[in-house]
């Protein structure tokens, strides 16, 4: 078995949902303060902007897939 299928079947535990509810929060907050920047300005923002949206996007995912779980276990 793969390690990204190990990592797939454990569950979140309470702390740690806690802790990616509170990054992905963040990650809305800079891209919200990013989303008029000049990339003329600050050079490469918009790669910046789309790693911020890969991240929020696999934190999300993460988040969903934990609670499928327990809604399919319950």
């Amino acid at each position: 078995m793969k390690l990204t299928a190990v990592q797939h079947s454990m569950d979140l535990s309470k702390t740690d949902r806690a802790k990616i509810t509170d990054t992905v929060h963040s990650i809305q907050l800079a891209q919200a303060s990013l989303a008029d920047i000049d990339e003329s300005k600050v050079p490469k923002v918009n790669d910046i902007q789309n790693c911020l949206d890969g991240a929020d996007r696999d934190l999300r995912r993460a988040l969903r897939q934990t609670s499928a779980r327990k809604k399919s276990t319950s």
